[in-house]
């Protein structure tokens, strides 16, 4: 069964890893790259500083950090534990695949998924009431995540399982600030 997935999963990525082309490969690469989202988080960290002013924005600032510093090390405990191939390393496929970006650590699973997408669970669930189309906020987990599929980083399993950890681990952290946001967090 573990097979018959792996084989699904190599198989899906080999397709949509090669819909890639020479063309847009620049801007994949600046799509990965985290720094070059920075004016995106300026802008939104500004819309909620609008909203809920200064001192919420920090307690909201202080969840994120802790919840991405425990999403980054869980990643990296599976990625050494199961030590799965990244495709551009795996020999079965590397010599018929598109490598735009070349990583030495593990694959399994995706810590850009899961990162993207706890942040993205966590602003969402703490700003849903504030924010009319914050559901859009969705599309930045997506995009980034798939830019590693088309650099040749991450299989689609890796993927979607960093999108089911962060969903999990966002959602945990809020129930944590909603918990303590009384007690701890007045405003």
């Amino acid at each position: 069964m573990l097979e018959k997935i792996q084989e699904l999963d190599t198989n899906l990525f080999v397709y949509l890893n090669g819909l890639g082309s020479e063309t847009y490969d620049k801007l994949w690469l600046i799509i990965t790259n985290q720094l070059n989202w920075t004016p995106l988080f300026l802008l939104i960290f500004y819309l909620i500083y609008k909203k809920i002013g200064g001192k919420q924005t920090l307690y909201v600032l202080l969840f994120i950090a802790v919840l991405i510093a425990f999403t980054d090390q869980t990643t990296n405990l599976v990625k050494n534990t199961v030590q799965r191939l990244r495709p551009c390393n795996n020999p079965e496929i590397n010599s018929f695949i598109r490598i735009v970006q070349v990583r030495k650590s593990f694959s399994f699973f995706s810590g850009h998924a899961a990162n993207t997408m706890a942040v993205a669970t966590f602003l969402y669930l703490v700003l849903k009431r504030h924010f009319k189309y914050l559901g859009f906020l969705f599309l930045w987990p997506l995009v980034f995540a798939y830019s590693r599929i088309y650099l040749g980083l991450h299989y689609p399993g890796d993927i979607l399982t960093g999108y089911f950890v962060g969903a999990v681990f966002g959602t945990l952290i809020y129930l944590l600030y909603r918990k303590l946001k009384p007690r701890y967090f007045p405003g």
